[in-house]
């Protein structure tokens, strides 16, 4: 597919199935090709301006409401998980532009977004205490422009990404941030990123090598923290809509195997294995764990569109509806993780040991579902949700709620 649309596909329309579909197809045929990253996927997302999805159809965009956009991460999910995680950072920047219209109307990221650029951020260094904003990237003033030096991690989706959001240090030791291009000079792109899942996510280093930055880039760093932030749960339910998606392939998989396993087990119970009733069975219990997970993060995402809304609508954060969807996102995290987890494992109780070969590729799912739930501890999820239940207390206003 090489067709550059005006504005996104609708929800239902075939453009996006085939949109997707054709992602789906390119994950598959890199199965046998690990070293390979998901370029003609982004190449899709751009071409039909997937990333422009929120935006007002008045402005260009898709005019998707929020549980919109997260059907939209769980298919997706379904048919690469490192696709919707790489945009993970995009979507969140594209609510800021909407809320904070009046603040970005000189700048010219609205119309990037429309036009198919995809904007990502690093932030995080791995020699900081998770949750301390305070950095060794430097951003100094070099006459009338600045340079920035520095090292980051955990940068998803950077990679990828036509725009960087990078926080640093300034002169007098305070935060900022500055939204440069990513293919500026001295900005490197390690892809050095090692974990067992979500390979392709670019979630490594970013080497920043005395990047020039103009005033014009240069942006309020946003502390996490003081206050609730509007639709702050929004990156944490991403993550579980994008769990969602694997599922929905642990269960297709799954059927797969079944249907056209050509052997049974002389002690079975049927004389083919998509008759048994006991191999059903399991099949039949992913299809359910499947349900539950989408439908838990559907739920938790219409919960998040009130709050959402409420922002865009108002300009001001409605501190109910921000804890309820972060509580919302947070009980999704604690009640499906071993759903989920269970379920990547139980798929290999339908196809016997020929599951087990490395050639069918079905490690992916529980190597990227540990990944994804490996973001944010889910003890300490569990623990704040229950003192917000039985004592009433305040949820973290940290990134992670």
């Amino acid at each position: 597919m090489t067709t550059t649309a005006t504005r996104p596909a609708t929800l239902d329309s075939p453009e996006l199935h085939e949109v997707i579909g054709a992602i789906a197809e390119d994950a598959r045929r890199r199965f046998d090709e690990p070293a390979e990253r998901p370029d003609a996927a982004l190449r899709l997302i751009r071409a039909h301006r997937l990333g422009a999805v929120r935006i007002p159809v008045a402005d260009g965009g898709g005019g998707y409401s929020t549980r919109d956009l997260f059907e939209l991460l769980i298919r997706l999910g379904e048919a690469d998980p490192d696709v919707p995680h790489i945009l993970r950072i995009h979507y969140g920047f594209v609510e800021e532009l909407r809320r904070d219209a009046t603040a970005y109307r000189e700048r010219p990221w609205l119309g990037e977004v429309v036009a198919g650029k995809l904007f990502g951020g690093a932030s995080s260094e791995l020699g900081n205490r998770v949750g301390v904003y305070t950095y060794d990237t430097t951003l100094l003033p070099d006459g009338e422009n600045f340079r920035l030096n520095g090292r980051k991690f955990y940068s998803t989706g950077s990679l990828y990404s036509d725009y960087l959001r990078v926080t640093a240090n300034d002169a007098d030791g305070g935060q900022i941030s500055a939204l440069i291009p990513a293919d500026r000079a001295g900005v490197v792109h390690a892809d050095d990123w090692d974990g067992i899942g979500q390979r392709h996510t670019g979630t490594g280093t970013t080497i920043l090598d005395n990047v020039l930055v103009a005033p014009s880039e240069l942006l309020p760093f946003q502390r996490v923290g003081a206050e609730r932030r509007p639709g702050g749960a929004q990156p944490q339910l991403l993550l579980h809509a994008i769990a969602a998606g694997i599922l929905r392939a642990v269960t297709a998989d799954a059927t797969a195997l079944l249907r056209d396993r050509p052997r049974s087990y002389s002690w079975g119970n049927a004389e083919q294995s998509h008759e048994d009733p006991q191999l059903l069975q399991i099949v039949g219990e992913l299809s359910a764990a499947t349900f539950v997970v989408e439908s838990s993060v559907l739920a938790a995402a219409e919960v998040l569109g009130r709050a959402i809304d409420h922002a865009h609508e108002h300009g001001t954060v409605d501190e109910d509806l921000e804890r309820a969807a972060s509580l919302a996102a947070a009980r999704v995290k604690v009640g499906v993780e071993d759903i989920a987890l269970r379920a990547a494992g139980e798929l290999y109780g339908v196809g016997g040991a020929s599951a087990v070969r490395s050639s069918t590729h079905l490690d992916r799912h529980w190597r990227n579902l540990r990944t994804l739930f490996s973001h944010n501890p889910t003890a300490f999820k569990a623990r704040a949700i229950g003192d917000a239940v039985v004592n009433n207390a305040p949820l973290p206003t940290v990134g992670f709620f």
